[in-house]
């Protein structure tokens, strides 16, 4: 099989594609052909203390195979996941995931549009709900609301209920509006209203000067306090969130083809200022 590897520190220009053989899948885990693996801005740096390394943590493929003692999934099922920061991704034709990470991708999308969704859909479910507590009625100030976690971000608090205040270029203010939130405030304006929560996204002078009951970031660590946090896979959270999708509640953010064998170019591609959406690889031979 083909498979992406970053062989050393520097970018784009260190990844080569190579041939390597075909993984077997282990006790609790199923072997994924993928159809297609997302991109996240930066990520080439994360696994420099483990290289050679496979980049790419999200992914949208077809079951292929059971190892011992797997059960909630079946070969031909159509799956897609968030897989840990901590191991290989899955720049590959075919990878091994424990399986209980894998859940059922919207079908009314295309496994590009699918493996797009996780990593920024699940930083906006957690970062909203389960360090922010956001309940019906509040208050939620969204920093960088037209960017990838941030635009899941409006469309999550508003289908909960909350009055949506999203910060965002002046360019993309009309977009974070359509996404659904109550107002939009030009990034460069500075916000002092009080509010329940602050979601960053962004990180920087507008996370510093923010006023809210909570603070929650994505991005760096807030002040007074505030939560830091990394996103985690959730299979059960990226269960709803395909409902979601598939209900029409949430709109996917566009996605940016690339082929396997141009994995340098789109991950330059992923890294070129005011890019908006994701940059996804698809396995097509």
């Amino acid at each position: 099989m083909r498979v992406v590897r970053l062989r050393a520190p520097g970018g784009p220009e260190q990844l080569a594609l190579e041939q390597a053989e075909r993984p077997r899948p282990g006790p609790g885990e199923a072997l994924v052909r993928v159809h297609a693996a997302a991109i996240t801005r930066g990520e080439l740096e994360w696994p420099l203390d483990r290289l050679p390394a496979i980049p790419c943590y999200e992914l949208s493929g077809v079951v292929e195979e059971l190892g011992p003692g797997v059960t909630g999934v079946a070969a031909g099922d159509e799956v897609f996941a968030l897989t840990p920061f901590d191991r290989d991704g899955v720049a590959a034709d075919y990878t091994s995931v424990s399986a209980e990470l894998l859940a059922q991708r919207p079908l009314a999308f295309s496994h590009a549009e699918s493996a797009a969704i996780p990593l920024p859909a699940l930083a906006a479910l957690q970062g909203l709900f389960a360090h922010g507590g956001l309940g019906a009625g509040e208050r939620v100030l969204i920093h960088g609301a037209s960017g990838g976690v941030g635009g899941y971000a409006v469309q999550l608090a508003r289908a909960a209920g909350a009055h949506v205040i999203g910060t965002a270029s002046a360019a993309h203010l009309d977009a974070v509006r359509e996404l659904g939130a109550a107002e939009a405030i030009d990034a460069d304006t500075r916000f002092e209203e009080a509010v329940d929560l602050v979601f960053d996204t962004a990180g920087g002078e507008r996370l510093l000067h923010s006023r809210g009951s909570r603070l929650v970031s994505v991005a760096e660590q807030p002040p007074d306090g505030g939560v830091y946090f990394v996103v985690e896979p959730d299979r059960d959270q990226l269960r709803s969130i395909a409902r979601m999708t598939g209900s029409g509640e949430l709109r996917p953010a566009p996605v940016e083809l690339y082929p396997l064998a141009s994995a340098r170019d789109a991950f330059a591609r992923s890294l070129e200022p005011g890019r908006r959406g994701k940059v996804v690889l698809e396995m097509a031979a």
